[in-house]
């Protein structure tokens, strides 16, 4: 069949191997000094490694390649030891031919456990305050030349986060302007374009990516480095992410 994959170009790679932890599927690996797509069936094509190359030798084409095989990934991440045995932690849902995301790890069914931390932590009767300070905020939704993107410091946030992270608004919202979007569901060129029109006409402070830890939403942070490299200025970036336990993992 004719799909979307993954190319390397060996030339242009160093082998540095920073590309490896970001596949999911661990369908990439380091041989001879190069990487290599270790085989068709593991790669998804969704591109989660694209940004993770620093010379840029990592694209995504259209050629005969066997379908993505998530049974095939699964046994594989478990010979090799990049998936750990469930653990009381973290819980993917049966196998029953659904619940897999389709293709996407990072949209498996898990289920949690309460951490002793959660448990121990008394519920606040108080009240809590929005931080929302605008309306809309979806990123397909906001006018470009809304007066709060003036001079704003600027939250771009993946949808799934303000569910994981407890104090969102306390700890990222409070004091920025804000667009939210998923980069799984949404078509992320549609997100590169406007962006780049936002950050060009507005006086835009500083940038904060806000995304989950699951492969697919790298896909945010990477339209927004290239919106910022398209516009034409340059802006304070920076790249937070949040596990799916609600952590701030990087």
């Amino acid at each position: 069949m004719i799909r979307k994959i993954v190319q390397i170009d060996k030339d242009k790679c160093d082998g540095c191997g920073l590309c490896v932890p970001s596949c999911a599927e661990g369908a990439i690996r380091i041989v001879n000094g190069k990487a290599e797509i270790a085989a068709d069936n593991l790669c998804d094509g969704l591109g989660a490694c694209l940004g993770e190359c620093p010379q840029d030798a990592i694209t995504i084409i259209e050629r005969h390649a066997d379908a993505f095989d998530e049974d095939a990934v699964e046994k594989h991440l478990e010979a090799n030891g990049i998936v750990p045995k469930a653990d009381g932690h973290a819980h993917p849902a049966p196998h029953h031919g659904h619940g897999h995301g389709g293709g996407c790890p990072g949209s498996r069914a898990m289920s949690f456990a309460p951490t002793s931390k959660q448990q121990e932590e008394p519920v606040s009767t108080a009240s809590r305050q929005s931080q929302l300070a605008q309306w809309p905020v979806q990123l397909h939704l906001v006018p470009v030349t809304a007066p709060y993107f003036q001079g704003a410091d600027l939250l771009i946030t993946a949808d799934c986060v303000p569910f994981a992270y407890a104090d969102y608004h306390r700890d990222f919202l409070a004091g920025k302007a804000v667009v939210i979007g998923c980069p799984k569901l949404d078509d992320n060129n549609a997100y590169v374009t406007k962006l780049t029109e936002l950050f060009r006409v507005s006086d835009i402070k500083s940038i904060t990516v806000l995304k989950m830890e699951v492969p697919c939403c790298g896909g945010i942070a990477m339209a927004a480095q290239r919106a910022l490299a398209d516009c034409g200025k340059e802006i304070p970036f920076k790249v937070v992410t949040v596990s799916i336990r609600g952590e701030v993992v990087g």
